[in-house]
């Protein structure tokens, strides 16, 4: 197989691996919190408890990825480093993934630490799978524009994948509501649709990409002490993750609050599911986009642009009277295209940070470097889950019925914490990344052949 034809089938089998997952993660990611408070209804109490849970969870589990990714680093197998953790840390979660969506007919502590260790094993699955699968991309290409081509469509198949559960989850579990003769029943039997899904989709990543493996120049194994070592002397590394753990803060809290706005500020909660197809639309559409606009546009100038179109988006958000479908449709496709290509670009500068961070420190980790791709997820939906988790009890939308029964100083609390927040953190991130990123094309193709003469040198 030549190298063209290996770098096309790779982009193509590992994006599609990531259609499942991300179908698989939104439900949990998204909708877990909206189905304890409105399908379950736990009762306020409780939901200190289980927001307090799923906050020590997620940050329990962000902070172990980089331990996981020495983890990965250290595999040896004919199967390669990855696919043996995608393959196992499915399964394992797999096992999990259905109590999340359990009544364990009991309330308050109980519930709350029978839903803290269901979550922590199920993190621990996903974790492992989730780690190998990103950590994967350097391996396929040293070129960047090749890993650019690979990380879009990948971004791409996450989108479809994460938007058809977004667009999906309200008709599909009325319509298994109605076929079961309840809504707990629905979501359990979406939760099993979703780990077929996934099992489906990682299995074409599993046998169908092949990794480069002369691009991993060192064979020693990498220790815990020396793990910290990578990341804390990796200083693009470090801004990076402050700067994207920022974004992801906000753009989780805004999606995950998509259903209660739906609901309890615009009225209708059916219309949530045309909203988020335009959305998915124009996203995916923003993302496969983003290669053309790569040959003509630098990355600091494309983030530029994404960012005024967010900034724009959210204002226009905030201030759209709730029955305006169209500004409140113009809002999102704005917020979406921008956010779609940050976040192709937040993959890509931490994927840039491994020769970076061997140039510097003289030592190759893919999977340490890429598992705070993850980590900056899974801290941006822990914190997210608190807001969100807080916010609907604090505006009085736990007690509402619906519309009607929100105060207008609720709603005003529910918006500033689904919009302005975000918008905040979101600008920060931008003027961090401003500030302080400093691979750009030009560096980064000076690191690339510096490496190459130092593996001569060597060899």
């Amino acid at each position: 197989m030549n190298e063209k034809h290996r770098d096309v089938k790779n982009r193509w089998f590992y994006g599609l691996g990531t259609v499942g997952r991300d179908f698989y993660y939104t439900m949990v990611s998204m909708y877990l919190m909206f189905y304890l408070t409105d399908v379950l209804e736990l009762d306020a109490s409780t939901m200190w408890f289980v927001t307090g849970a799923m906050i020590i969870t997620r940050v329990f589990d962000a902070f172990n990825d980089p331990f996981m990714g020495v983890i990965v680093d250290n595999t040896r197998s004919r199967f390669g480093r990855f696919k043996p953790w995608i393959a196992a840390g499915a399964i394992f979660s797999f096992i999990f993934y259905v109590f999340l969506f359990v009544d364990y007919g009991v309330r308050g502590v109980s519930f709350a630490l029978i839903f803290l260790l269901v979550y922590l094993f199920w993190e621990i699955g996903y974790t492992a799978n989730d780690i190998a699968y990103w950590s994967m991309i350097p391996s396929l290409s040293a070129d960047q524009k090749e890993r650019e081509k690979a990380g879009s469509i990948a971004r791409i198949c996450a989108n479809i994948g994460m938007f058809a559960m977004v667009v999906g989850i309200v008709p599909l579990s009325h319509a298994l509501g109605e076929a079961t003769g309840s809504m707990k029943k629905a979501y359990l039997i979406l939760a099993l649709i979703a780990i077929g899904a996934m099992l489906v989709t990682q299995s074409i990543t599993v046998i169908g990409v092949k990794e480069d493996r002369g691009i991993r120049s060192q064979t020693d194994k990498t220790s815990v002490k020396e793990m910290f070592r990578v990341i804390f002397r990796n200083d693009q590394l470090l801004w990076t993750t402050v700067a994207m753990a920022l974004f992801m803060i906000g753009y989780v809290t805004t999606t995950s609050f998509g259903q209660y706005y739906f609901k309890y500020v615009y009225g209708n909660e059916e219309t949530y599911a045309i909203f988020a197809l335009v959305l998915g639309v124009s996203q995916i559409a923003a993302l496969a986009v983003f290669p053309i606009l790569r040959k003509f546009i630098k990355r600091s100038r494309i983030y530029s642009l994404a960012t005024l179109l967010i900034v724009i988006g959210y204002i226009l958000f905030f201030i759209a009277p709730p029955g305006k479908i169209a500004v409140i449709a113009i809002a999102g496709i704005l917020l979406f295209v921008g956010e779609g290509w940050i976040q192709v670009m937040m993959l890509m500068f931490i994927a840039d940070c491994v020769e970076y961070g061997e140039w510097k420190l003289g030592h190759r980790n893919d999977s340490i470097t890429l598992s705070l791709q993850p980590f900056i997820n899974k801290l941006g939906a822990a914190i997210a889950s608190g807001i969100v988790g807080s916010t609907v009890i604090l505006s009085g939308m736990k007690a509402a019925r619906g519309p009607e029964d929100m105060t207008a100083s609720g709603l005003l609390f529910f918006k500033c914490a689904m919009m302005i927040l975000p918008l905040l953190m979101i600008v920060v991130s931008y003027l961090i990344y401003r500030r302080f990123y400093r691979i750009d094309e030009s560096f980064y193709g000076r690191i690339v052949r510096e490496l190459a003469e130092r593996k001569k040198g060597r060899d």
